[in-house]
């Protein structure tokens, strides 16, 4: 038994061989033939004869026309236009696959118009003519969804009313088509193509607005989306060869530029083909014309005068954006704008489909939740049922056991008035074990405090013994000095016998300063016992902790100089003496050299 019609795929055909198969309802991407979607306007029109369509077909569509093709195509099989051998195949195979893109696409348009607006066009009185609604009708078939049955969304109604109230020069009444779309929604997905030009022809949406306002609003949406006019309007142009300035109706399209006699587009006068290229400039005024541009191409150049400068500056902006799309490669804004409005719509669905899934995947969670819980109750219940068996058993043993535990709580006071004995007598243990700690720690301060006084009785007396050390290298480096200056005394003696005499005299003299110097270092070697008779009582003194002792240098400060601190030494040249370098300073020096001369002259 052959499957039901309302369930079979049906092949579309694709102008590049082949063809494709769909379920009412399925998306799928329609083939383009140079631009233009032909499904989407023969799909209300293929059931017709087969014969006369196709004959039509080929005549709009500028293809020969081979009446035994579709014969034989037919031949052996009576399943009609849905099967393997039916009329889209035939369609795709022998028709579409020759169109060359040649064709008028409006007259294609207006028979499958005329095929299929006779019984699906509405008989009540409408605001606009039949003119108007083939165009409605042609515009739906470009803003319609690629899904069979075609529909129009409300986005897309929302978009062509907007065009039309604003063809209209009217506002647009948001709030009474927000009410409409809840209206819609509630019913359907959207509207078919009857339904749109009926809700158009009702007025709905142009209250206060005539038959000639709307038919023109029509007309103005109809050429901008279907014949691709982005600008149109009267200008002069200048002419090539008489230099004349003829009036003429402009059309601008996304890639060339037509100029006819009149708006009626009858009589064509010639084309300016745009490309990436070609650039506009505005002119200054001349030969009486004003508001002048040029549109400049690679083979020739078109001067152009608009009757006031807004025209002017419209031209000149809708020329150049059109330059500037071709050298983008885009295609027209329209276009660009519905495939935007198309794909946003498409996030949108996929969005809602991903959410509707999430949806049904919490719901099912939520019912094994369900079941889960429930599962929970009644094990809650038998577990009460347990709990409450195991309740009446436990008020039964837990007289037992009070009695168990009486005896037990008895011999456990016994045991901790023992441990507390215990504990008492382990305290006072420990109490006086802490009390021994204390008292070493006291003595262990004492011990250190002791170490420290005799720590510091050690420095000072270092010091003291440093001092003393000192004190016998000076003695040590004065007799050294004596005792070169005996040598040196000597040598000159035994040098020669022809300076005795008058060395003798030197002599004399050195020898009494020798007698003086020795008399000084004894007074030098006394002063030095004194200073060890200090350093014992200074030893005796800090052993007694006693830091007052009066310093040696005090008792050898009143004497004549032989005995000297250790200072830094001058930067002077050093003075050599019978004591030795650097023993006196030159004052004490030349005092000494006029005592010696004063007992010198005394002497003799």
């Amino acid at each position: 038994m052959p499957p039901s019609r309302g369930r079979r795929a049906w092949p579309l055909p694709h102008p590049r061989g082949g063809f494709l198969s769909f379920r009412p309802g399925k998306r799928f991407v329609l083939p383009e033939v140079s631009g233009h979607k032909p499904l989407l306007c023969f799909w209300s029109a293929f059931k017709c004869v087969s014969s006369v369509l196709s004959h039509n077909l080929c005549t709009v569509l500028n293809v020969p026309h081979d009446p035994v093709a579709l014969e034989e195509h037919f031949r052996d099989d009576d399943e009609g236009p849905v099967s393997n051998q039916g009329y889209m195949p035939y369609l795709n195979k022998f028709i579409l696959e020759k169109v060359q893109g040649n064709f008028d696409k409006v007259e294609f348009n207006r028979m499958c118009w005329t095929l299929c607006a006779k019984k699906n066009l509405s008989r009540s009185p409408l605001l606009i003519s039949d003119e108007d609604a083939f165009k409605v009708w042609v515009i739906f078939n470009f803003l319609s969804e690629d899904k069979y049955p075609l529909i129009i969304v409300p986005e897309e109604i929302e978009y062509l009313l907007k065009k039309l109230t604003e063809a209209m020069g009217a506002g647009w009444q948001q709030e009474q088509f927000d009410h409409y779309k809840i209206a819609l929604n509630t019913s359907r997905e959207g509207l078919s193509a009857w339904e749109l030009i009926d809700l158009i022809g009702s007025g709905q949406f142009s209250k206060g607005m005539d038959r000639q306002t709307v038919s023109m609003a029509i007309n103005e949406v109809f050429n901008e989306l279907i014949l691709d006019v982005l600008k149109q309007g009267y200008m002069l142009k200048k002419g090539h060869k008489r230099k004349n300035w003829t009036e003429r109706w402009f059309v601008l399209k996304p890639n060339i530029i037509s100029y006819y006699v009149s708006e009626d587009l009858k009589d064509k006068k010639g084309d300016i083909i745009l490309d990436g290229n070609c650039c506009v400039e505005a002119l200054p005024d001349k030969d009486g014309k004003k508001c002048l541009f040029v549109i400049k191409c690679l083979d020739k150049s078109f001067e152009i005068s608009a009757s006031d400068k807004k025209k002017k500056q419209e031209w000149i902006q809708a020329i150049q954006t059109t330059v500037n799309l071709l050298r983008a490669g885009s295609p027209p804004p329209h276009k660009e704008a519905r495939q935007k409005r198309k794909e946003l719509r498409q996030k949108l669905l996929a969005e809602q489909e991903e959410l509707e899934r999430q949806m049904k995947e919490l719901q099912t969670a939520n019912e094994n939740k369900q079941k889960e819980l429930e599962t929970v109750r009644k094990q809650l219940e038998a577990a009460a049922a347990r709990a409450a068996e195991e309740e009446k058993k436990r008020l039964q043993t837990q007289v037992e056991l009070q009695d168990r535990f009486s005896l037990e709580l008895e011999r456990e006071k016994m045991v901790r008035q023992k441990m507390e004995e215990q504990v008492a007598q382990k305290s006072s243990e420990l109490e006086q074990y802490l009390q021994r700690v204390r008292e070493l720690e006291e003595m262990y301060k004492q011990l250190q405090e002791a170490l420290e006084d005799e720590k510091q009785a050690r420095q000072d007396e270092e010091t003291v013994r440093k001092l003393q050390a000192r004190l016998l290298e000076e003695e040590s480096a004065k007799r050294a000095e004596l005792e070169k200056w005996h040598l040196q005394q000597q040598q000159t003696i035994q040098m020669t016998e022809a300076e005795k005499q008058e060395l003798e005299n030197q002599r004399m003299i050195k020898e009494q300063a020798l007698q003086v110097a020795m008399q000084q270092l004894e007074q030098l070697e006394l002063e030095r016992k004194e200073a060890l008779e200090q350093y014992e009582e200074v030893k005796k003194k800090l052993e007694t902790a006693a830091n007052n002792t009066k310093s040696w240098k005090d008792k050898v400060a009143h004497h004549e100089g032989l005995i000297r601190l250790i200072e830094p030494g001058s930067k002077n040249p050093h003075l050599i003496t019978n004591w030795g370098p650097a023993a006196f300073t030159e004052a004490e020096l030349e005092q000494r050299q006029k005592s010696w001369k004063g007992k010198k002259t005394t002497s003799e």
